[in-house]
């Protein structure tokens, strides 16, 4: 492949007013290049682009295109910085109105050095918010796809569509669906931003003649509105999350001003540490028929969490937990009680699959992340093995950090696709049972009511999920085993009897969404009784779907514990602990003395709520 960087603009606007101004401050810079001005950390906007494609196992060759006016300031440039001279070409034009434009100066170095490769074409005077991103990544996604490549980035909220080149990208195929050169307000809802920095094919290059001949001088805007409005050629899309800034499109006040914004925000990066939780959750209805196209309402909790930390790092680092992931034990018995406890498999394992699922995710996407490396370590008092997702909170604490620190935005990755990587995460990456309501409660969080019907997951490939009124809960309550056994073994057969038709499982999963259904009435009407009534029926029914044998002595004994105080009473996930609501406020004290005097674990819950909350989210 082939690197062109675009450096042949005249001065207008910009250099007039380094010229004129009175204060002084940058009459060092007249007459200076827009490509060799200062840039985002202080060196020249050039050197930033020369550093980022000067590698020989990327470009067999890069050349650098300039106008006669400015031909000998990037001659003293490239001796200076090792750029090879013989590779500047001189357009000939020393004025604005004598100028060939960008589309003719890329095909005149094509045509005078006889060019027959793929090309990479950058502006050489645009400014980039961020230093780190990874050039081979974008090489990688445009040969994967069968088709140019336009990269583009989400505008921020001061930057107008009308004055940019706007891209329409099919987010699923990532093709290039209508290109808008500067269009007027109202013609398109979409805020994704092309700039000069695109990839050729080689067999492409010679429609640059072709658009040449009807619109001589146009701008790239044109050429891609050509090309894929008109022409209907592939064109795939690719997002930077970054800022770009054309200097020679605005004065001094515009290029100083973004100049600073970008350096302030590479300034403030790195110096905080970014922090997120995810809360545990309880099935209150429906579950476990949330993997077999069912409908479920589950809850974020407060009492128990994972919090993952991130922080900028000169390399990536993943940290062991000290209780967790334990490396060092104080004998052989020792190890043999944790090991026995707790199992062989930490969180580690959780930070490390997600980071690995998140590279794939965004390279698939078609979305460059910065080369910027960093150190993960997590905490959590989510009790293990008991059902109430701690694996999936801290996968979804750990995706939380990971988009925050590479600027991938909630259009990137959508809450429901969100929930469906954290799954993703567990069962392809880690072969974990699982089903979607954990990753769904914990992205949307609160109170949530999931329909996973058949037609709706083939469909649009997730469910329907909606946030539901959390005011004026009653007081749930949970329970959990001390010493309980893995969770995960309670699905048992269930899932092949499901899959090969069995009446009595196809059924009972249809009813789980009609007690759903039922429940998320009760919730709104705050009818706790009916509510109560529903939780029993939603376990009796997984009672006679399971068998007393799969859900084992200890969850069966929690609840004919429970119900001797007149509490309804569920399992809230795979096994190991059991939610309930006890309207008897005077009985639910007594029912928490006779938990804790069976070597059970009881506490109230306390709702986590995302909307009044300020303990959650990023801290």
């Amino acid at each position: 492949m082939i690197c062109i960087l675009l450096v042949a603009g005249h001065g207008t606007v910009l250099e007039a007013q380094i010229k004129n101004d009175e204060t002084g401050l940058y009459s060092h810079l007249t007459g200076v290049p827009k490509a060799l001005l200062p840039g985002v950390g202080g060196r020249k906007i050039l050197d930033f682009w020369w550093e980022t494609v000067n590698m020989r196992q990327l470009f067999t060759e890069v050349y650098l295109v300039t106008n006669a006016d400015k031909y000998k300031y990037y001659e003293r440039w490239a001796t200076a910085n090792d750029f090879p001279v013989e590779n500047i070409v001189n357009d000939g034009s020393t004025t604005l109105e004598d100028r060939l434009g960008a589309v003719a100066d890329l095909e005149l170095v094509i045509r005078s050095r006889k060019l027959q490769d793929d090309i990479m074409v950058i502006a050489g005077d645009m400014l980039c918010a961020d230093q780190n991103f990874d050039i081979a990544q974008v090489i990688r996604f445009f040969r994967s796809e069968p088709g140019e490549l336009i990269i583009y980035y989400e505008l921020e909220e001061s930057e107008k569509s009308s004055s940019r080149g706007i891209v329409e990208v099919c987010p699923d195929t990532h093709r290039v669906t209508r290109f808008l050169e500067k269009p007027q307000d109202g013609l398109t809802a979409s805020r994704l931003a092309s700039v000069v920095f695109y990839c050729l094919q080689r067999d492409t290059l010679s429609h640059l003649s072709d658009f040449l001949r009807l619109q001589p001088q146009a701008s790239f805007g044109r050429f891609w509105e050509w090309l894929v409005n008109e022409k209907q050629l592939d064109v795939f899309g690719m997002k930077l999350p970054t800022g770009f800034q054309l200097i020679g499109q605005v004065g001094l006040s515009d290029y100083t001003k973004w100049l600073t914004h970008y350096s302030t925000k590479q300034q403030d990066n790195p110096a905080k540490p970014i922090t997120y939780r995810s809360f545990a959750r309880v099935g209150l209805m429906g579950n476990p028929s949330d993997g077999f196209n069912g409908k479920t309402i589950a809850m974020s909790i407060s009492n128990f969490w994972a919090e993952v930390t991130l922080v900028e790092s000169q390399t990536l680092v993943l940290v062991p937990h000290p209780l967790n992931d334990p490396t060092e034990f104080g004998s052989l018995q020792d190890l043999f009680c944790i090991s026995r406890k707790e199992g062989y498999l930490g969180g580690l394992r959780l930070l490390q699959a997600t980071c690995k699922k998140f590279y794939q995710f965004c390279s698939k996407q078609g979305i460059a992340l910065t080369k910027q490396n960093f150190t993960l370590k997590y905490d959590t008092n989510i009790p293990r093995q008991v059902g109430l997702a701690g694996s999936s909170a801290i996968v979804s604490a750990t995706l939380k950090c990971l988009m925050k620190f590479y600027n991938i935005t909630d259009n990137d990755l959508p809450k429901p696709i969100r929930a469906n990587f954290i799954l993703n995460v567990e069962t392809d990456e880690l072969f974990i049972t699982a089903g979607l309501q954990d990753r769904v409660v914990q992205v949307y969080e609160g109170l949530v009511y999931m329909d996973f019907s058949k037609n709706l997951m083939a469909e649009q490939g997730y469910g329907n999920y909606v946030s539901m009124d959390m005011s004026g809960l009653p007081h749930f309550w949970l329970a959990y085993l001390s010493d309980p056994s893995d969770s995960g073994r309670i699905h048992s057969n269930i899932r092949q009897r499901w899959l090969s038709g069995e009446p009595l499982v196809v059924e009972a999963m249809k009813s789980f969404a009609e007690l759903t259904d039922q429940a998320r009435l009760a919730l709104q009407d705050k009818d706790w009784r009916r509510l109560a009534q529903l939780m029993d029926q939603n376990f009796e029914l997984r009672r006679s779907v399971y068998t007393d044998d799969c859900l084992g002595p200890g969850n069966l004994k929690m609840v004919q514990l429970a119900r001797q105080f007149g509490s309804a009473v569920k399992l809230p996930g795979s096994g190991g602990a059991v939610v309930g609501l006890c309207l008897d406020e005077e009985k639910l004290v007594e029912m928490r003395q006779a938990f804790q005097e069976a070597g059970c674990v009881f506490c109230v819950i306390a709702p986590y709520n995302p909307s009044a909350s300020t303990v959650g989210g990023q801290h």
